[in-house]
């Protein structure tokens, strides 16, 4: 076999999709408006400390009800003002992240320079020269993250297509991912032994193999010592049926979207492998 053709040919000018860790990190978002609303509860979602920059008078009333919430009032400092120049990027300990979404193109270019010149990444909205990162659209299912991106296009492709995935997606995948995560926890414990990680690791793609998302998703903590017990513990990989249990999943074809066993393992193992509970952007660096 060829190198051409055991290898896949490299196509550029693509984005590099990370579920990007946020938490505890500062995110300085400049703005009043829907945009800024949203950005902040992306943030906030991502377990941000945000520092927000704008006068009283521009906020919109989803701002004005963030800050007036408890537990949001507690991740953000808000300060009445508007940007006033490259120092503030050192407000509160200093941004590790910058937001901008404002509708004034002055300070929109400022905060780009500003934040560029520190290697700050930034987002500026509705600019995407001005922008190290984009921000798609999104579903969320619990620790179930899927992120649809035009890389600053068509945001609107981005919104339909991601309607049609939510639509076809299988219905309790966050609450099976929770379940899920829960055995691969009980397993490491009982089999932390870094020897025994290929072995685990072909025990659980076996498991999702064997059960539905559907199944999974109903899961109880008597059925994971059940599992361990009688089936890590002596080499087996037990089905519903073994569990005495009748499934109820099932193969689904939605708009095209062939849900089989062979992708739930794969949807699985990618989520529930990489702990995705974070703010999934784009980025592009431009440095």
């Amino acid at each position: 076999m060829s190198s051409s053709t055991q290898f896949p040919p490299l196509k550029g000018d693509a984005s590099l999709l990370l579920a990007y860790q946020l938490h505890s990190k500062r995110v300085l978002l400049i703005g009043g408006g829907p945009v800024a609303a949203s950005r902040l509860t992306h943030a906030l979602e991502a377990d941000a400390l945000v520092t927000l920059l704008c006068p009283s008078s521009g906020l919109c009333p989803e701002l004005l009800y963030r800050l007036s919430d408890p537990w949001c009032k507690s991740r953000i400092t808000y300060h009445d003002r508007p940007w006033l120049g490259t120092e503030d990027l050192d407000l509160d300990g200093g941004a590790d992240m910058v937001l901008s979404a404002t509708d004034d193109p002055g300070v929109s270019k400022s905060v780009c320079v500003a934040a560029r010149s520190r290697r700050v990444p930034v987002n500026v909205a509705d600019v995407p020269e001005e922008c190290d990162f984009h921000f798609g659209s999104t579903i969320r299912d619990g620790p179930l993250q899927v992120l649809v991106s035009t890389g600053g296009r068509g945001p609107k492709v981005a919104n339909l297509i991601r309607r049609r995935l939510e639509r076809a997606l299988p219905e309790k995948c966050g609450m099976a991912i929770d379940r899920v995560g829960e055995l691969r926890r009980r397993l490491r414990a009982r089999a932390p032994g870094r020897e025994e990680g290929k072995k685990r690791m072909h025990w659980m793609v076996g498991i999702c193999e064997a059960w539905e998302l559907e199944d999974l998703a109903e899961l109880e903590e008597g059925d994971i010592e059940v599992l361990l017990r009688d089936g890590w513990e002596k080499g087996k990989v037990l089905s519903p049926k073994d569990l005495g249990k009748v499934g109820k999943g099932k193969e689904k074809v939605d708009n095209g979207l062939n849900w089989r066993r062979e992708g739930i393992a794969g949807l699985l193992g990618a989520v529930v492998g990489a702990a995705v509970v974070g703010l999934a952007v784009f980025v592009r660096s431009s440095r």
